[in-house]
């Protein structure tokens, strides 16, 4: 069993902290998080596929143990997360590597396979949505606050940010909450209780607009190159539609989907049926 090292490297002035397993030799596959996580969202998954393939998981700018920096010092959209990341990849030295992505990884790691999909071998999609039936009604707020950006919209969605509600994020949608670790939702609530967290935070809702605007881009990548791709998928999710997997399945005949009983942090819950049904993806989809 190769065991998880974590390290740091500085992405053009910015320390990105990540976490890597596996074969230095073998197959990469590169995890990117969701809000309002880290590379920690993988601590269980990363052992069960590290025999055979070299698995790492950075945390974004922002979140977990990557650096933070000013919203001065840094402009916090998901095209500046997509451009460290790129970067962080070229800087570790990979040339192709697979993706997981899982909500906030989903645009960050599609807007990578948009412009460098010679890179992308295969795409696994964890609740990470590119289609605008996969938006639940959850949205609501944020939708508002992307037509009318106003102070008081911002303030409106502020408990999106309280603890309880990350608390909630991890257990809506499960079957038996006592399976959902609170290691996660605690560490997650320790990062956005950090001074300056919750204005990136808000910063980041704002933007994430440009995400949907992205949508017909994502679809006509999807369209063209025809990624091997598997969409695992915890169908409770409360922000992320089963319509949403499914629907990559329109654009990509090489798309496969496979749903599981459980919310929004599937892998809490079923980390050994995710990494089964990776594996027999990742056989055929990458050598």
């Amino acid at each position: 069993m190769s065991a998880t090292t974590h390290q740091r490297v500085d992405v053009d002035g910015l320390e990105v902290f990540y976490r890597e397993a596996g074969p230095a030799d073998a197959p990469v596959l590169l995890l990117l998080h969701g809000f309002p996580s880290s590379s920690h969202m993988f601590r269980d998954l990363i052992p069960k596929l590290a025999d055979k393939y070299r698995v790492i998981a950075p945390d974004l700018p922002g979140f977990g143990q990557s650096a933070m920096p000013s919203r001065t010092a840094f402009r916090y959209t998901f095209e500046q997360l997509a451009q460290v990341i790129g970067r962080f990849t070229e800087v570790v030295g990979l040339k192709r590597f697979a993706i997981y992505v899982f909500d906030y990884g989903s645009p960050v790691g599609l807007r990578l396979a948009t412009r460098f999909p010679e890179r992308i071998t295969a795409i696994v999609s964890q609740n990470g949505n590119a289609y605008v039936e996969g938006l639940s009604e959850g949205w609501s707020p944020i939708q508002k606050y992307w037509r009318e950006p106003t102070q008081e919209n911002r303030e409106g969605i502020r408990q999106l940010l309280a603890p309880a509600t990350t608390q909630w994020q991890y257990t809506h949608g499960v079957p038996d909450p006592t399976r959902v670790s609170p290691d996660g939702y605690t560490l997650d609530n320790h990062y956005l209780a950090r001074e300056g967290a919750d204005e990136i935070q808000l910063d980041l809702f704002l933007d994430y607009a440009t995400n949907v605007a992205m949508y017909p881009e994502f679809q006509a990548y999807f369209r063209q190159h025809q990624p091997p791709l598997l969409a695992v998928w915890g169908r409770n999710d409360p922000f992320f539609l089963p319509a949403g997997a499914e629907a990559f399945q329109r654009d990509n005949k090489n798309a496969q989907v496979r749903f599981f009983d459980t919310g929004h942090f599937a892998l809490e819950t079923h980390a050994d049926e995710i990494a089964t049904v990776m594996r027999e993806f990742l056989e055929g989809a990458v050598r």
